[in-house]
């Protein structure tokens, strides 16, 4: 394995106490950061509930807003954690830290567009600048990560300007200036942290570990997906009478979160660490990573919420919103999910393509249907390109036993 020997020699592995030490083995998750997950399995409901809430063309702005900023939170530290050993007394303070603005971030997330928007940014802000600028002061001026760090915090601390004035302007001006601070940090990876007088970053300089950056994005995706199970499991037990349109809605919901479980889990999770650690830039490819997941995991919170609506209401006739969330959610899933496999295959699956023209082609028909038959048909859409991608798969690992 090429790179597995690069990260024992090369770089950031093991001149600093705080790093994680390198052998050429899988790093494991630690304890520290499945414990940090825990407020993001609580940001997400938050945000499933926003946007159920506020079915709105702005409230769908309003919700990608807050979810880009809580994901971005999440994978600076997932990228600090990939670095610096989490299990070190300053690295678990720095996290810990981190978690309690991310709770406080994610309590606010309902009134974050009304009067709880200075908290919102004020939090984000101090978990984004705070955690970047103390790695910044950990590390030597010499050290090969120093200088991206310094990059890093350049530009958090721009985004942090149109954090708190979006905190202080009026809702169309706020949208406007926190969608500008998304795009600095969003962005600003892909051309290096680029800052005049500071020069840029390159991701071969970006000496990660691949089977752990790949299985701390498969566990967000875990916790995108419990929060469809739990949504469908609270949405039931607040439903008056168990008849039969509410077990087959429970049915139809499970069944389509099985799987789009099926379709990251079961055909690609296992060779996305393989893609990483025998690329000969994993940074770019980790990168890449964590742009397609914040795609493919709102389309997973999208289809939460057209759960909710299809328990809620099952022999309801949907209007256009819900429709657009009951197609999109899933729409979604299946682009992020081709975009990844891209990624760790070379080739778009034409299956997904087909996935989403099929749910397109269910436009009309989702105007005269009620909502359990939505959900089932968008559910046996999705089940359609799992079965499809499981025969390739099979096909796939025949041919390299071959």
């Amino acid at each position: 394995m090429k790179h597995e020997a690069a990260t024992v020699s090369n770089g950031p592995v093991s001149d600093h106490p705080l790093l994680r030490h390198r052998d050429g083995h899988h790093a494991r998750v630690t304890y520290e950061e499945l414990f940090f997950d825990l407020v993001y399995v609580f940001a997400v409901t938050q945000l499933s509930h926003e946007l159920l809430h506020n079915l709105t063309a702005f409230g769908v702005v309003e919700t990608l807003i807050l979810w880009f900023a809580i994901w971005l939170g999440w994978q600076y530290t997932c990228w600090v954690t990939n670095w610096f050993d989490p299990e070190t007394p300053r690295i678990r303070g720095m996290m810990f830290a981190t978690m309690l603005l991310g709770l406080v971030m994610a309590a606010s997330i309902p009134k974050a567009f009304g009067d709880r928007g200075v908290i919102f940014a004020g939090a984000y802000v101090a978990m984004q600048v705070g955690r970047t600028a103390f790695i910044a002061l950990q590390l030597p001026a010499g050290h090969p990560l120093a200088p991206n760090y310094r990059r890093m915090l350049g530009w958090v601390s721009i985004s942090a300007v149109f954090w708190i004035a979006g905190a202080i302007a009026q809702h169309e001006m706020r949208a406007l200036f926190w969608l500008v601070a998304v795009l600095c940090e969003y962005i600003s990876p892909m051309f290096g942290f680029v800052l005049p007088g500071m020069g840029r970053s390159h991701t071969q300089e970006w000496t990660i570990e691949g089977g752990h950056l790949a299985e701390r994005c498969q566990l967000f995706v875990i916790v995108a997906l419990g929060e469809t199970v739990l949504a469908s499991g609270a949405t039931l037990a607040d439903a008056g009478s168990w008849d039969v349109p509410v077990v087959l809605a429970l049915l139809a919901t499970f069944v389509g979160t099985l799987a789009m479980w099926w379709l990251y889990f079961g055909t690609s999770s296992k060779d996305a660490t393989a893609a990483i650690t025998r690329s000969d830039d994993p940074g770019r490819i980790g990168s890449y990573f964590h742009y397609v997941h914040a795609i493919l995991i709102a389309g997973v919170i999208a289809s939460a919420v057209g759960n909710d609506l299809v328990l809620a209401h099952p022999q309801v006739h949907a209007g256009a919103a819900q429709i657009a969330v009951l197609l999109a959610g899933p729409a979604i899933y299946l682009l992020g999910s081709a975009i990844y496999k891209r990624i760790v295959y070379g080739t778009l699956p034409v299956s997904h393509l087909a996935g989403v023209l099929m749910l397109l082609v269910l436009v009309p028909v989702a105007f005269v249907a009620d909502m359990l038959i939505l959900g089932w048909l968008t559910t046996v859409v999705v089940l359609v390109v799992s079965f499809w991608e499981g025969r390739l798969l099979r096909r796939r690992r025949n041919m390299h036993r071959a």
